[in-house]
């Protein structure tokens, strides 16, 4: 070999060294970096400053790296309802912090329990002689409940403030069925389980439309109730009862009528806001921009504080999303995923346990796994709480009768006690194209379903029975939980969605509270007294690389970049985001052959995200391009 040659190979083998050390330095770094839990930052004397920008949720939902690369922008903001209530409770005592601050600007909404808890906490904040600014472009309902309680409501002079309550349309798809040729096999139990309606029929039935009206009333009796309370002077007869009035109030000018009418008190844009904040925390000795103030901002401030630590543990389970089957989630709640969660924590010497339930339901065998995983608690003599959120209805209230105490709120939804399954067969459309299907078959059952020449009505019968078998299992399961005979359930079963106040006359809740409250019962019955327990959330670690994974990708330092400010026009055109997500889940749950459900069509899932820019066309277009194609 040329010495030529020989130096060559030393060459090579001098780069191939290199390479592989750099590629060592940067997956040691990259490990270093995933594996470090966040430090506390830097709190400083002024406001706490929350900027919602995004939804506030009971769980956030995991980061896909993929998607969020593929998309080219930042998940939207999501924010643990405990994590702003602890935040807030910290606030009111905390000689550092002179007010709280929380911009609605980019606030995209949150459940009526969550809010409500968030605005308690405001209040305590209140009474701590601290004051509570908001400031917003535009003022929708979910943002009003959390305003109400500050004591100054700031509006940019541009912006609105809508009242509109809750309710909505739901699609139906008959008739488009009919037209493709698509024959929407039901198999359901419950005179209100309405979540196969969609499939069946044209519009709401008369069962299902008495059923919600009930609900969405009591939803919004609590919501004047709460608001009118922390904020008399709103009025809210002339925002709802008289909308041409009150807009005539203000010469055309919505945020001059939002101000006549009580909803906010002050207008001014971000700037006057901020010389405001100035002159009660400070100013911004960093920052010389105009309206710049003292202030920290949330993440930190948690970090500053810290979890509490002191004491007994007593775990926390959050079951959060549609139940489903496998690993999913955190945001969705994948039964095997939680159900390890709590086996992981068996041995874990937890003094109770609670069940932080959100969820509409969704697999009724999910839903399984995940009680009888609760169920080995109780087993163990371990004392077992519930506490549900926003909703926990269907599936969501099943793995809830494993426990010894169910706490909900008034504007919990709840019930929903039915299950159903929904099949596509497509023998219509095959005979439109000339398509056929043929065989033999040993027995009436061999190569059904058939989902081109047809279902036999011997798999009819099957498929109807294991639905109605699941739906006993489900009855047997809440008369044993609750003490009821098995006719009782069934009498405030059959799929009929209850708000938590009726709930609780029912006998399906025992009693109003929220998370704390469980906590405080669940220490009670294992025998610990105040100040000698803490709370660990099972599987929360899990959040701490979010906001790393969401910079890497998408170099999105700060979550308001992600959204454009909402003024009145952007928040009465998120509905139609709202149609088109709704559109594609009716249709997923359609095609995805998922097994019998125990799911709550009526119920609110977990909050609407608008879609990305580069995912084609969303909203109105795609359900337009839909409906209007060849």
């Amino acid at each position: 070999m040329s010495f030529v040659g020989k130096v060559w190979k030393v060459l090579v083998g001098v780069k191939d060294a290199l390479v592989l050390l750099f590629m060592l330095l940067f997956f040691v770094a990259l490990f270093g970096i995933l594996s470090a839990r966040p430090s506390p930052g830097q709190v400083r004397e002024g406001a706490l400053l929350i900027d919602l920008s995004g939804f506030v949720v009971e769980e956030k939902s995991v980061i896909d790296p993929l998607t969020a690369l593929l998309s080219r922008s930042a998940p939207i903001e999501e924010y643990r309802a405990r994590d702003i209530v602890r935040a807030l409770d910290a606030a009111a005592t905390d000689e550092r912090i002179k007010a709280v601050v929380i911009d609605m600007t980019t606030f995209m909404g949150g459940g009526q329990v969550h809010l409500t808890e968030i605005g308690e906490a405001m209040d305590r904040v209140r009474a701590a002689k601290k004051p509570v600014l908001t400031f917003a472009l535009g003022y929708a309902d979910d943002h009003m409940l959390l305003a109400s309680h500050a004591s100054e409501v700031w509006l940019d002079p541009q912006g609105a403030a809508l009242v509109t309550g809750p309710g909505g349309s739901f699609l139906y798809f008959a008739d488009l069925l009919q037209k493709l040729g698509v024959n929407a096999r039901v198999y359901r139990v419950g005179e209100y389980k309405s979540a196969t309606e969609p499939y069946v029929r044209n519009s709401m039935s008369p069962e299902a439309r008495e059923n919600i009206g009930g609900v969405y009333g009591a939803l919004w009796e609590e919501w004047q109730a709460k608001v009118k309370k922390a904020r008399p002077k709103a009025d809210l007869a002339l925002v709802t009862g008289d909308t041409a009035g009150w807009i005539a109030s203000g010469n055309g000018d919505l945020a001059d009528a939002a101000l006549k009418a009580g909803l906010v008190d002050k207008l001014g844009d971000r700037t006057q806001f901020g010389t405001r904040v100035a002159e009660i925390v400070g100013k911004d000795s960093w920052n010389k921009k105009p309206g710049a103030f003292a202030a920290s901002e949330l993440t930190p401030f948690l970090a500053d504080i810290g979890p509490e630590r002191d004491g007994k543990k007593i775990g926390v389970v959050t079951i959060a999303g549609e139940i489903v089957d496998g690993e999913a989630g955190p945001g969705t709640a994948g039964g095997k995923r939680i159900a390890d969660l709590l086996d992981g924590a068996l041995d874990d010497d937890l003094a109770a346990l609670v069940v932080r339930v959100d969820s509409p339901g969704g697999s009724a065998t999910a839903s399984e796994e995940i009680r009888r995983a609760i169920q080995r608690y109780r087993d163990r003599n371990i004392p077992v709480a519930v506490s549900f959120a926003n909703v926990a209805a269907s599936g969501g209230y099943w793995v809830a009768t494993s426990s010894d105490r169910i706490f909900a709120q008034p504007e919990t939804i709840t019930g929903s006690i039915g299950v159903f399954a929904v099949l596509p067969s497509f023998e219509r459309a095959a005979a439109k194209i000339g398509l056929n299907s043929d065989g033999y078959r040993t027995t009436p059952l061999a190569g059904q379903p058939d989902i081109v020449g047809g279902f036999s009505p011997e798999i009819d019968a099957v498929l109807q029975a294991g639905v109605a078998s699941t739906y006993r299992d489900f009855l047997a399961r809440v008369s044993k939980a609750r003490g009821l005979s098995v006719e009782k359930v069934d009498a405030i079963g059959q799929g009929r969605v209850w708000d938590g106040g009726t709930a609780r006359q029912n006998g399906l809740v025992d009693q109003f509270g929220g998370l704390e409250d469980a906590l405080a019962w669940a220490a009670g019955k294992a025998g610990l007294e105040q100040g000698k327990w803490h709370p660990v959330f099972l599987g929360a670690e899990t959040d701490n690389y979010d906001p790393l994974i969401r910079r890497l990708l998408t170099n999105a330092v700060a979550p308001a970049s992600a959204l454009p400010a909402r003024d009145g026009f952007a928040l009465v055109a998120r509905r139609q985001n709202e149609l088109s997500v709704r559109l594609a889940r009716d249709v997923e749950r359609l095609t995805g052959v998922t097994g019998v459900q125990a799911f709550c069509l009526e119920c609110p899932g977990r909050p609407v995200a608008p879609a990305s820019r580069t995912e084609g066309p969303s909203g109105l277009a795609a359900l337009a391009k839909l409906l209007l194609a060849d």
